[in-house]
């Protein structure tokens, strides 16, 4: 299946989170066309989550937690991913509820 390009995906998913009053940034912008997103949700108490696309055994694509916890760890967390793949995006997600929108569909996979 084809996917789209990073860019797209990185510009459909901040106008989501923007028709929803969810504040979104662009913390790292990696390749438009082929660089993995990672998305960081800031809960503004000093914890976070960060999530990654992984693919499935049976082929889907969905999001996972690559880590949780005190917000300095996280970003450790994106840190280390970075220094592995430069072409990474990074958005960061501010809410205090946790909402992120990633498993609303067209964003879920």
């Amino acid at each position: 299946m084809a996917r789209l390009a990073s860019s797209f995906w990185v510009q459909a998913y901040l106008a989501r989170l923007g028709f929803a009053n969810i504040p979104a940034y662009v913390v790292a912008h990696g390749d438009d066309t082929a660089g993995a997103v990672l998305v960081k949700l800031n809960l503004l108490n000093g914890e976070a989550q960060c999530f990654q696309r992984v693919n499935r055994a049976d082929g889907a694509r969905i999001w996972a937690e690559l880590a949780r916890g005190d917000e300095a760890e996280v970003d450790a967390a994106i840190a280390r991913q970075r220094r592995f793949d430069s072409d990474i995006w990074v958005i960061e997600v501010e809410d205090r509820a946790g909402r992120h929108l990633l498993d609303e569909p067209g964003l879920d996979h």
